[in-house]
């Protein structure tokens, strides 16, 4: 479109003249040296994504801001350390505006986000201590079973629900904050407190990997509790957004390094991304 009126310099006084000058100028400068900080929402939810203390991401996600942070001159991220059960009200708050590896059928339904592609896929699984005599029979009824799950988490088996007072109406279920709690509360063999453990498969297979004493000594669903893909969540109308995150992320799929950032962390790609660099 073509603008119908021009200025006429001849008739601007020289003060207007310096002023717009000096205006253009900063704008020009500003949208130069601009650069856009991106505040992320993370909690615990190894290995996939975590907080240390010095407030710094780690696991898949860290691994994955320090790629984009290093190729990225115009772009920084700020972690936001949040818990599982808090992440959407510090969203509703305006504590961050970005959070990676979410589903949007986890809470989202509802609040101001948009959603990139699928960037990662797992399923949670119910871990049992092996026994003689105990198969996979034992995962059955699930609902009877003394469960130990993690507050904030989505589950299939509670149809997505993270009312806690609800879901101790609804089975026999104790909740806690981490996964490793959950699973020496397994090795436990206490019965009435605890029989089966609901935990992702990356994290029992990162868990197999540092503690391979414990090989053979849990029971493994074959059937998953959910299998579930994994996408970026930006706030509408933020800082950025998801189109533009995936703009900084395809470098990563074509070469390669996303998808050994996760092969690295025993992660699943999910459908859409190749396992390699495209030729």
């Amino acid at each position: 479109m073509k603008l119908r009126h021009r200025f006429n310099r001849r008739h601007m006084p020289k003060a207007a003249l310096l002023i717009l000058g000096l205006t253009l100028t900063i704008v020009f400068k500003s949208t130069v040296s601009a650069q856009t900080e991106i505040a992320v929402g993370v909690y615990d939810y190894p290995p996939i994504a975590s907080v240390n203390s010095e407030n710094q991401a780690e696991g898949l996600l860290g691994d994955l801001l320090g790629e984009l942070d290093s190729t990225n001159n115009n772009v920084t991220f700020r972690v936001v350390y949040t818990s599982p059960k808090r992440r959407h009200l510090d969203f509703h708050a305006g504590l961050y505006d970005v959070i990676f590896f979410e589903n949007p059928s986890w809470g989202w339904e509802n609040l101001p986000v948009s959603t990139s592609r699928p960037i990662l896929m797992d399923d949670d699984i119910y871990v049992a201590l092996s026994k003689p005599g105990r198969d996979q029979s034992f995962f059955d009824n699930i609902t009877e079973r003394h469960i130990v799950a993690i507050s904030g988490y989505h589950y299939g088996f509670a149809g997505l629900s993270t009312d806690n007072a609800e879901l101790e109406k609804r089975f026999s279920i104790e909740f806690s904050h981490s996964h490793s709690r959950n699973l020496e509360l397994i090795k436990a063999d206490r019965p009435s407190l605890a029989e089966v453990a609901v935990v992702s498969r990356s994290y029992l297979q990162s868990h197999m990997n540092n503690h391979p004493e414990d090989r053979g000594r849990f029971l493994v669903s074959d059937s998953p509790d959910q299998t579930y893909l994994l996408h970026i969540m930006a706030r509408k109308n933020g800082p950025i957004d998801t189109d533009n995150l995936e703009q900084l992320l395809s470098p990563l799929f074509k070469d390669g390094r996303y998808q050994q950032l996760v092969g690295r962390r025993g992660l699943q790609l999910p459908p859409g991304i190749p396992d390699s660099a495209t030729p």
